[in-house]
């Protein structure tokens, strides 16, 4: 099944779901452009907002057009942020790890061994999460409010030469990985890379980096990494993390109320559109990789050591790191609150 056929009927289904109140036929409205700011190409994590773009423009007959620009043509990774606070464009995707100083409290999605791998669930956290004080206070001071969550799924790493069968294989290996997941593989011995998703190809065919931590499967064939690697890990799961979607808060208010419902209207849409289309990649993805490439599959008794000695010791680090920047604690708290809430 391809991924455009899969995503092609998600869409579909979603055209057929009960419209809401703040749906009307035709919303009337003033012209209104807005650019989004996003790397690499169009792929699943994009999906979904380019579904709500074409609705928008739908429902308001061409008054309300959003349009996302690829390839850093608005701003590099690193400094969407940046730009939100200049009002260069009206919103953004950013990822947590890219630039983590700036968004300390979202850092909390990089932790390792957090109980998101279940998509109901992790939609149902992430949804909570992004009303939180401490996670709206860091958009704050780059002029931008969250909107939605990109849903990132659990990570797996792909790498070239000898595959890492034991845990103590890791020792001395340069991993791309950001965040809490890249301090839980400086655990096994690794050596934490942290280059911009877009660079990484080119860092392994320079020889730069030995593997690469990325959402499991759709990022890797995304930046192409698959065509670098020559083994994948199966079922580390050792964690994901935050590229999210975000708007300028200047923006956001000075748009009318019917517009702005619109958009808050749409968040379900995006991201269960983003999840069918993670899911459609994965369909596709996963033969090829198991033709291809070396498959590492850990023991439970690896597993539980990698756990042991990568999760618990990295939060305590996090927390204690933050205490005095927000609520640290409370932030973390929260994410295993709500999951045991989703989970009921």
């Amino acid at each position: 099944m391809k991924l455009r056929t899969f995503v092609a009927g998600a869409l579909s289904l979603c055209t057929i779901l009960p419209a809401t109140s703040a749906l009307a036929a035709n919303i009337e409205g003033p012209k209104v452009f807005w650019k989004i700011s996003m790397w690499g190409n169009p792929r699943a994590l994009s999906v979904g907002m380019e579904e709500m773009a074409r609705k928008a423009a739908e429902e308001t007959d061409g008054n309300f057009e959003i349009k996302i620009f690829y390839g850093g043509q608005l701003s590099q990774a690193r400094e969407n942020l940046d730009g939100l606070k200049l009002n260069a464009f009206e919103g953004a995707a950013i990822c947590n790890f890219y630039h983590p100083g700036k968004n300390p409290a979202w850092m909390v999605f990089s932790l390792p061994f957090l109980p998101l791998g279940d998509p109901a669930v992790d939609k149902a956290v992430r949804s909570k999460m992004f009303e939180h004080p401490a996670i709206i206070a860091d958009m704050e001071k780059w002029n931008a409010i969250p909107y939605v969550s990109g849903l990132l799924p659990q990570y797996e790493v792909l790498g070239k030469g000898k595959p890492p069968m034991e845990l103590s294989d890791w020792e001395g290996l340069r991993v791309r990985a950001g965040g809490g997941l890249g301090d839980a593989m400086e655990k096994l011995g690794a050596v934490k890379q942290t280059l911009p998703a877009g660079e990484t190809s080119t860092a392994f065919q320079r020889g730069a980096v030995d593997a690469a931590a990325f959402p499991y499967t759709y990022a890797h064939v995304s930046f192409k990494i698959n065509e670098e690697a020559d083994w994948f890990t199966s079922n580390m799961a050792p964690g994901t993390s935050e590229c999210g979607w975000v708007f300028n808060k200047t923006a956001y208010e000075a748009l009318p109320p019917q517009y702005q419902d619109f958009l808050m209207s749409q968040r379900d849409m995006v991201m269960d559109v983003t999840q069918a289309a993670y899911a459609a990649q994965d369909e596709v993805n996963l033969p090829m990789f198991e033709e291809n490439l070396t498959k590492v599959t850990y023991s439970d008794e690896q597993l539980a050591e990698f756990r042991e000695i990568a999760g618990k010791p990295v939060w305590d680090a996090w927390i204690a790191e933050n205490q005095d920047k927000f609520d640290a604690q409370g932030v973390f708290d929260a994410v295993w609150q709500y999951a045991e809430e989703a989970a009921k």
